[in-house]
C-alpha cells in the first residue's frame, strides 16, 4: 500500500485527490505545515527540503505533487483521468497539468511569503501588490479557457486535479473572481466533488 505523507492545506492535497478519485486504498502520515518534525533527518531522507507532499511505494520514494500524480496514472491509473495520446485533448491536458506550477503558484507564493510568512517588518506591500496583480492575469487565462468548458482538457482529468486545486486555492487566498464567474462555476463544481471533500479531509 503507498504512503502519503500529507499535510493540510498544502499540495499535498492533490494527491490525496488523485488517490481518492483512482480509488486507491493508502496510508497517510499527518503532519501539520511547518511542523519540527519535518525537519528532522529521519524526514529529511524522504524529502532534503522538509516538505510535503511525499509518496512512497515500495522502494520508490517521491515528492513534487505533479510528478507523483504523473507516477500514480502510470502505475495504477489503467488510463482513467487523463486523455490518450489520440485524443485531441492531450496537448491541452499536459498544458494545463503544468500550468498551476509553471504559472499560478509562484505568485501565489509570494502573496502567501509577503502577507503571512515574513514578519511583519520584513514585508513588502510593493511585491506583494505586483504578485497579486500577476495571480489575476494568470487566472484570467484560465477563465477565457473554461468558456463553454466543464473541465480545462475534456472529461474531468489530473488537469483539473492540478490546476483546479490552484484556482481553489488562489480563490481562498483571495484572489480576485468576482469578474471571472467561469472560474466561480468550475471552482465550486470541483469542491463539490467527493473525491475532493475527502482529500481535504485526510
Amino acid at each position: 500500500m503507498v504512503k502519503l505523507h500529507y499535510a493540510p492545506g498544502s499540495r499535498a492535497v492533490r494527491v490525496a485527490w488523485a488517490l481518492e478519485e483512482l480509488g486507491l486504498d493508502y496510508d497517510v502520515a499527518r503532519y501539520a505545515l511547518g511542523s519540527p518534525e519535518m525537519r528532522n533527518p529521519e524526514f529529511r531522507r524522504t524529502h532534503p527540503m522538509g516538505r510535503v507532499p511525499v509518496l512512497e511505494d515500495g522502494g520508490q520514494v517521491l515528492f513534487e505533487s505533479g510528478a507523483i500524480i504523473q507516477y500514480l496514472l502510470a502505475r495504477y491509473g489503467d488510463g482513467r483521468l487523463q486523455p490518450s495520446v489520440e485524443d485531441p485533448e492531450f496537448g491541452p491536458y499536459l498544458q494545463w497539468f503544468h500550468y498551476a506550477e509553471g504559472m499560478i503558484m509562484p505568485p501565489m507564493n509570494q502573496i502567501v511569503v509577503e502577507t503571512r510568512l515574513l514578519p511583519e517588518d520584513r514585508r513588502s506591500e510593493v511585491h506583494a501588490k505586483r504578485a497579486v496583480k500577476l495571480l489575476g492575469q494568470m487566472l484570467t487565462a484560465v477563465e477565457a479557457h473554461m468558456e463553454g468548458r466543464e473541465f480545462l482538457a475534456g472529461a474531468f482529468s489530473a488537469a483539473d486535479i492540478m490546476t483546479g486545486h490552484a484556482v481553489i486555492m488562489a480563490g481562498r487566498l483571495g484572489a480576485d473572481m468576482s469578474g471571472m464567474p467561469n472560474l466561480q462555476g468550475y471552482g465550486a463544481r470541483l469542491e463539490a466533488r467527493p473525491a475532493f471533500q475527502a482529500a481535504e479531509s485526510v
